[in-house]
């Protein structure tokens, strides 16, 4: 997400699930004070996995997430390393 972020003035965020696009773009603008001018999300649903161990084979899934990206209005920029 750096070269979109430094070419096309996009950001990428993990969002909760059930977010919506008004509600991600509400929290962008009031946490980092930008104008968001849209807002792109995915869902990723886990996957199943298996593996082999001592004690046989072991199945599970991953982790579900939802991914939104931001595209910022005008010059705005986020700078995630000036709290540190």
């Amino acid at each position: 997400m750096t070269i979109q972020g430094e070419k096309l003035n996009r950001y990428g965020f993990v969002v909760d699930r059930n977010a919506n696009k008004l509600e991600i773009k509400k929290a962008v603008e009031e946490m980092y004070g930008v104008t968001v001018s849209a807002v792109n999300t995915v869902n990723y649903y886990g996957k199943r996995k298996s593996r082999y161990t001592k004690a046989g084979l072991l199945t599970g899934r991953t982790n579900h997430f939802k991914k939104a990206i931001v595209t910022l209005a005008g010059e705005d920029k986020i700078d995630f390393y000036s709290n540190i």
